[in-house]
């Protein structure tokens, strides 16, 4: 005899669809705020470019566009931590962050690169050049919190951080020809030490990462653009060797 009833509840489906349509909702909006710190970090790194055409005496107001602009990027990134801290990180920022538009990690490397210049001075630390900022100072600038281990909620990571530090040795082995090109030649000294020094940092981690191990590794041919300039600057003896200052101080006297 022929049954109405069904053995299957429709309404299983009608709870999986909205569930669908939930998350379908919550990666629109976040990729549509990523989109925009994409914009932002886009158009910061454009004033960052500048410094290549820009004598060191100018970078005081040329780091001041770039500040203003990095507090656009703050103001995004407050709305994206806003938005993600309502829902599993891994599930959804982490995602489309990681995998789709490294977007925290290019505002990571806008904020490093203009500290580096001098600027984004704090009370502990004034502006100077060649500033390395922390990732715990990052996380204060972006004001959202780093390296989170006991929940899962937005964060910047350790590995965000470290590729940040790759671009930037990228963006200062370019500066220090530029600069030479400028008629700087002590920019490439100062670039150098600091490069090197941060090379150094990276052989201490035991990196297991792939792609962060590549890109650590590949440090050391900025490390090496770098050595060749300072060595051609030497070489023309556009440059003082160690003790020449002291031995001219001596002469004077």
């Amino acid at each position: 005899m022929a049954t109405d009833s069904s053995l299957l509840d429709p309404s299983i489906f009608d709870y999986l669809k909205d569930k669908l349509d939930e998350e379908t909702e919550v990666r629109d909006t976040l990729t549509q705020i990523i989109q925009r710190l994409e914009r932002a970090v886009a158009s910061t790194q454009a004033l960052l470019s500048r410094v290549h055409s820009t004598p060191r005496a100018r970078y005081p107001p040329l780091v001041a566009q770039v500040e203003t602009a990095i507090k656009e990027q703050v103001t995004i990134v407050a709305e994206l931590n806003e938005v993600a801290s309502k829902h599993p990180y891994y599930k959804y920022t982490a995602t489309l962050i990681h995998h789709g538009t490294e977007a925290m990690q290019n505002a990571i490397g806008t904020a490093l690169y203009c500290a580096w210049l001098g600027g984004l001075p704090t009370e502990s630390h004034p502006a100077e050049l060649g500033r390395l900022l922390t990732l715990e100072d990052i996380g204060a600038i972006f004001q959202v919190p780093t390296n989170l281990k006991d929940r899962d909620a937005f964060h910047i990571t350790i590995e965000e951080y470290l590729l940040s530090l790759t671009d930037l040795t990228q963006d200062l082995s370019r500066l220090a020809t530029n600069a030479v090109t400028l008629g700087d030649f002590d920019l490439p000294l100062v670039i150098s030490a600091f490069i090197k020094d941060l090379f150094a940092g990276f052989q201490v981690l035991n990196l297991k990462n792939d792609i962060l191990r590549k890109r650590a590794d590949a440090v050391k041919y900025d490390v090496k653009r770098v050595e060749d300039v300072v060595y051609d600057l030497s070489l023309r003896g556009l440059v003082k060797r160690p003790g020449e200052a002291d031995t001219e101080m001596k002469t004077a006297e």
